[in-house]
């Protein structure tokens, strides 16, 4: 199964988009995948239901953590390989969606009763998040992750 299927196949499974996201990568880069989804878990619907960064983006900004981050205060070079990437997969997002940002790919803000309301009666999981999961996932598969 792919990186892309199986990060649908959670989303479609009750997890929220970080989840999904950095879970589908998750025992490629040696981690449990409950692990990554606990790690995960607050990053969904824009940070916390904040409506700020997508959460599938945070998702693929931890993926890109997993094979590149640093782990050793001096290692700039991991450092920057690492934003290197979150910035091309923001671009490439970006391009595709017109932005990263919650409020802005939703047309509502998750942080507000009302936008909360609209996000279900509109069914925007099914009819924006997962495209939004499936994307990031796409993107890091062409990134080589």
């Amino acid at each position: 199964m792919s990186s892309e299927e199986k990060s649908v196949e959670i989303f479609k499974g009750g997890f929220n988009c970080s989840q999904a996201v950095l879970a589908a990568f998750s025992s490629k880069y040696g981690m449990d995948e409950k692990a990554a989804k606990k790690i995960a878990c607050g990053f969904g619907a824009g940070c916390a239901r904040q409506s700020l960064t997508c959460g599938a983006v945070t998702g693929a900004y931890m993926v890109i953590g997993l094979k590149h981050g640093r782990t050793d205060k001096d290692d700039n070079a991991a450092r920057d390989i690492t934003y290197e990437n979150a910035q091309e997969l923001t671009e490439k997002f970006k391009s595709l969606h017109g932005s990263v940002n919650c409020t802005d790919l939703l047309g509502c803000n998750l942080g507000t009763p009302e936008g909360s309301r609209t996000f279900m009666e509109k069914e925007l999981y099914k009819k924006k998040c997962l495209y939004y999961v499936r994307d990031a996932c796409r993107i890091l598969d062409g990134m080589d992750y």
